[in-house]
C-alpha cells in the first residue's frame, strides 16, 4: 500500500502556479486569503512581513524623491530657485525634471534586486513546470484560437 505522506517531486511542482515553493512559500501558497483577515499593518506571515517591509520603504524613498524637491522648493525658495552654474537651470527644476524620474527608474531595479531576494530567501523558484506543452508547433492568435 503506497503512503500518502510521500510524494514524488512532480506532484509538487505541478500543485504550484508554475513555480517551485519550498516550504515557507508553500505554506504561503496554501494560506487561504479569501476567507482569512489580511492586515497590512500585521502581516501574518513571515514572507508578507519581509515584503511589506520592502513595500513600505520603497514607498517612503518614493515620497522623498518626488516631494522632496517640491516641499524644499516651499520652504527655501531663495536656494531652490537659484540657477545651477553648470546646467543653467534652477535647481528645483533639475531635481523634479531629472531627480524624479532616475529615481523611479533605481527604485524600480531596487525592488526586483530586494524582491529577487526574498524569493530565494523563502525558495520560491519561478522556473516554468517541466512537462508542460509549450513547443507543440501551433501560435495562438490574440483572440484564444490558432494562427492559420
Amino acid at each position: 500500500m503506497p503512503d500518502n505522506n510521500t510524494h514524488d517531486s512532480t506532484d509538487k511542482r505541478a500543485a504550484t502556479d508554475g513555480g517551485v515553493a519550498g516550504q515557507a512559500g508553500q505554506s504561503h501558497r496554501n494560506t487561504d486569503y479569501l476567507s482569512s483577515e489580511v492586515n497590512l499593518l500585521n502581516p501574518s506571515t513571515p514572507f508578507m512581513r519581509d515584503h511589506l517591509r520592502i513595500v513600505w520603504t520603497g514607498f517612503i524613498i518614493w515620497v522623498l524623491a518626488v516631494f522632496g524637491p517640491v516641499t524644499a522648493t516651499y520652504v527655501a525658495t531663495d536656494a531652490m530657485t537659484v540657477q545651477m552654474p553648470v546646467l543653467g537651470f534652477p535647481l528645483h527644476y533639475f531635481l523634479v525634471a531629472f531627480g524624479a524620474p532616475t529615481s523611479a527608474l533605481i527604485l524600480s531595479f531596487w525592488y526586483s534586486r530586494k524582491r529577487d531576494a526574498l524569493d530565494e530567501k523563502y525558495g520560491i523558484d519561478h522556473a516554468t513546470v517541466e512537462g508542460t506543452d509549450h513547443g507543440s508547433g501551433d501560435a495562438a492568435a490574440a483572440d484564444g484560437g490558432v494562427n492559420e
